[in-house]
């Protein structure tokens, strides 16, 4: 057997092993959520209850659904400006220059840094300005936490609107230009219309890493077992409420958390197929 063939069937292995691992996490997490649908149906998906008592016992998904996107949501609406104008800035204000290069640089750092010093962050700096402002006495909540996961997605959405800009072609803004085009014309009128699509899929991307942070949101956003009644409430996300609840729980109120984890692993699925199909249809 040649190089060549040896190396195409440890490739082709490789690629079934991660096949193989994809199918067994969904179907672990299919056995482990049926116990739940079972019990209460799919009206697991629309319950606001979350009552763990034994004799008592009733789940509900929909508080942890719906603080999962309100958290996420509010984190998209914030990163945007931010990261959009970032992107321009090193991509084309300053595109080049050793100022672009370190702030480039920085964002990248930002994005290695683990969501847990995010959360120490957000719990010892942005906390206390949410108290002083006089939203939340306890500076714990929905906005908080939509706040800190704003600022962990702004660099990973800024690094891909970045490349997207930067690949605008270098022509069409030079023809522009010499038409009298002023920066400003041709940014509204070149780069954004060319470049649109991949920066919507670059939100589109940044807001499924929001969907299923964990650590920072669990130290923020207050973890209560209901439906927030305002952006300033207490609440809790799929992936918190997991995270909190996951190692003293047995029986139904386990495939309850599984049945959690499915969902937020199809709904991240979903968010990211998206962002895919677009890429595929633009480039």
């Amino acid at each position: 057997m040649n190089s060549e063939k040896t190396t195409k069937l440890i490739l082709f292995f490789a690629s079934l092993i991660v096949i193989f691992i994809l199918f067994g996490m969904v179907f672990s997490l299919i056995d482990g959520a049926v116990p739940i649908f079972k019990k209460f149906g799919f009206g697991f998906l629309f319950s606001s209850k979350w009552n763990p008592t034994e004799g008592h016992e009733a789940y509900g998904a929909l508080p942890f659904i719906i603080g999962t996107l309100v958290t996420s949501i509010i984190a998209l609406l914030i990163c945007f400006p931010l990261a959009f104008s970032t992107s321009l800035f090193i991509g084309e204000y300053y595109k080049g220059t050793k100022l672009a290069k370190l702030v480039g640089t920085l964002v990248d750092m930002l994005a290695g840094i683990p969501s847990i010093v995010y959360g120490l962050w957000g719990f010892y700096v942005l906390r206390p300005i949410i108290i002083d402002l006089g939203f939340n006495d306890q500076g714990y909540g929905i906005f908080t936490s939509g706040l800190i996961l704003a600022i962990m997605i702004v660099p990973y959405s800024t690094s891909i609107s970045t490349e997207i800009i930067s690949m605008v072609s270098k022509d069409l803004k030079e023809a522009a230009y010499s038409l009298g085009a002023t920066r400003k014309d041709v940014i509204l009128n070149v780069i954004i219309p060319n470049a649109s699509s991949g920066i919507f899929t670059s939100y589109i991307l940044a807001f499924g890493r929001a969907l299923g942070e964990t650590m920072a949101v669990t130290m923020l956003i207050g973890n209560a077992n209901k439906i927030p009644v305002s952006i300033f409430d207490t609440g809790n996300t799929m992936a918190s409420v997991i995270a909190n609840q996951f190692g003293e729980a047995d029986g139904l109120k386990l495939s309850a958390l599984i049945a959690i984890a499915l969902l937020l692993f199809l709904i991240s699925g979903i968010v990211n197929g998206i962002g895919k199909i677009v890429i595929k249809k633009v480039y």
